[in-house]
Order: structure tokens, then C-alpha cells, then sequence
């Protein structure tokens, strides 16, 4: 058996195109063009792309897009100033600091001051508390994603046996928590778990977030099982140069699985498309409007 491939640009896409047609619906109705600010502290390579890229979708959306670039050196309170005036604004909706932040600066304090109405990245205290409680609230862009690639495979997510390997703030217990509002029965594996294996063996709907290139095995996965990789590694390649792996190894994965995210161009892509989407719905809630399904 080999797996069906989940196609996130593809799905990406469809939901980008679903955001700019609501976009317009909003300037046209009622004269408001949501607003991102992206945050960007020093120079990292790879955070340099993908906030190129975040305000590229965001202007191919519709949407107005406001780019901050800050030195490396740049102090906590300068950067506390800036996201109070970001709060302030009304044209601006959503709010994203990229992370890593600089050692000089506390991520929590920064994440913390970030209007909770305006958190696109789910990670204020309040919004953490929300989806914690099962309330409506900002969901963290990578977790929602991940669920929405997975109803690509399932009509409904109801009674499936999942399992998420990870525990993260940003994305293991995000996921899980989704996934529990889903009417799943979940379980959070991690590094301390007994049996690693034969637990990832009892999945569905398998999650896997860790961080290290092609841990989870083909013999771990439940035959049929649908698997969720979120994990994006960069490994030596045979003749030199790098190429990218997930957490899954692939290869073994395929040939087990009944659907199976690639990486690259499976979770990725969904984290930017859902990044439009809290900021939509940010736009929206601010004007007393009902969030788009």
C-alpha cells in the first residue's frame, strides 16, 4: 500500500483564495482592509524568508501588510514601545513577533504584551487559556494547519485515536487541544514515554512534532493511519549540500500509512495561509462580526 499524499500547497492555496475573496467582501462592506505587523529582531537567514513571505501572501490577499526590521541589538523596552503602538493602531489588526528573540529580550514579555484581540500567533497567556477551556478564541497557526490537512482525509475527526508526539507549547499541546474539541480521544507521547513505538502504533490520526529528523519509524505507524508530520530538518545530502526531512521518515512512512504529509510542502505552507486567517478574524471580531467558517 502506498499512502495518499496530503498536498498542502495545494490546500494552502485554496484557503488563501477563500481569505481574499472575505477580504474584499470586508472593504467592500464595510471600508476595513485587515492589517498584519510583522515583527522581525536581527538578521536570521531563514526568519529573513519566511517573513518575506509572510508579506507577500499577505498583499496577494488583499490585506495590508507592515514590515517592522530591527537590529540585532535592539532593547527590550524598544521593542515593548513598539508593540504598544502596534496595539494602538487601528489599522492594525493581527500582531506577529517573530521568534527566536534576541537573548536580551524575554519572549514571554513580549508575547504577553501583545493585545490578546490582535494575538494571530495564539501565544498570549489568554488565548492559551481559551482554547485550554474549549472557548472560542486565537488558535496558534501551525496547530490549525495541522487539522485542517487532516480533514483532507477524514470527514469527521469524531472518536479517532490520536496521537501527538510532542508536548511544545507551540505545537503539541495546541494540537491536542484542537484535536480534543474535535471529540478525539488523544494522547500526548514525548521523549519520557514508555514504548515510544508500539503508542504511535495505536494511532489514527498520528502527530508528530519533535524536532528530529525521521525519528518515528515506518513500523511505528498503524497501517492506514493518517500522519500529520510538522517537523522541518535540514540533514547532510549524499554528494554534499542539505536537503530537508520531517520527523517521519518518509520513505518507511509511505508505504504504512494511508495519508501522509510530505516535507517539505505539507504543514508549512498551512502555518502562513492560517496566518491570514487569524487576521481576518481579528478584523472581524473588532467589528462586532461573526468569524468566517
Amino acid at each position: 500500500m502506498t499512502a495518499r499524499i496530503i498536498d498542502g500547497k495545494a490546500e494552502a492555496a485554496r484557503l488563501r483564495a477563500q481569505i481574499a475573496v472575505d477580504v474584499a467582501e470586508l472593504k467592500r462592506d464595510h471600508g476595513v482592509v485587515p492589517g498584519l505587523a510583522v515583527v522581525l529582531v536581527g538578521n536570521d537567514p531563514a526568519s529573513e524568508v519566511y517573513v518575506r513571505n509572510k508579506a507577500t501572501q499577505t498583499r496577494e490577499a488583499g490585506m495590508a501588510s507592515f514590515e517592522y526590521r530591527l537590529p540585532e541589538s535592539l532593547s527590550e523596552h524598544a521593542l515593548l514601545e513598539l508593540i504598544g503602538e502596534l496595539n494602538a493602531r487601528p489599522d492594525v489588526h493581527g500582531i506577529l513577533v517573530q521568534l527566536p528573540l534576541p537573548p536580551q529580550i524575554s519572549s514571554e514579555r513580549i508575547l504577553t504584551a501583545i493585545a490578546p484581540e490582535k494575538d494571530v500567533d495564539g501565544l498570549h497567556p489568554i488565548n492559551v487559556g481559551y482554547l485550554a477551556a474549549g472557548k472560542a478564541g486565537l488558535v496558534p497557526c501551525t496547530p490549525l494547519g495541522c487539522v485542517i490537512l487532516a480533514k483532507t482525509v477524514h470527514e469527521s475527526l469524531q472518536g479517532l485515536d490520536v496521537v501527538v508526539v510532542g508536548r511544545s507549547v507551540l505545537v503539541g499541546r495546541p494540537v491536542a487541544q484542537l484535536l480534543l474539541g474535535e471529540n478525539c480521544t488523544v494522547t500526548i507521547a514525548h521523549s519520557q514515554t514508555r514504548d515510544l513505538p508500539s503508542t504511535c502504533r495505536r494511532a489514527d490520526l498520528l502527530v508528530v512534532a519533535v524536532g528530529r529528523p525521521q525519528m518515528v519509524r515506518g513500523a511505528w505507524i498503524k497501517p492506514g493511519a493518517t500522519v500529520i508530520d510538522v517537523g522541518i530538518n535540514r540533514v547532510p545530502k549524499d554528494g554534499g549540500g542539505t536537503r530537508l526531512v520531517g520527523d517521519v521518515a518518509f520513505d518507511e512512512a509511505v508505504e504504512v500509512a494511508g495519508a501522509i504529509t510530505p516535507v517539505p510542502g505539507g504543514v508549512g505552507p498551512m502555518t502562513i495561509a492560517c496566518l491570514l486567517a487569524n487576521t481576518l478574524t481579528c478584523a472581524r471580531l473588532r467589528l462586532g462580526l461573526s468569524v468566517a467558517a
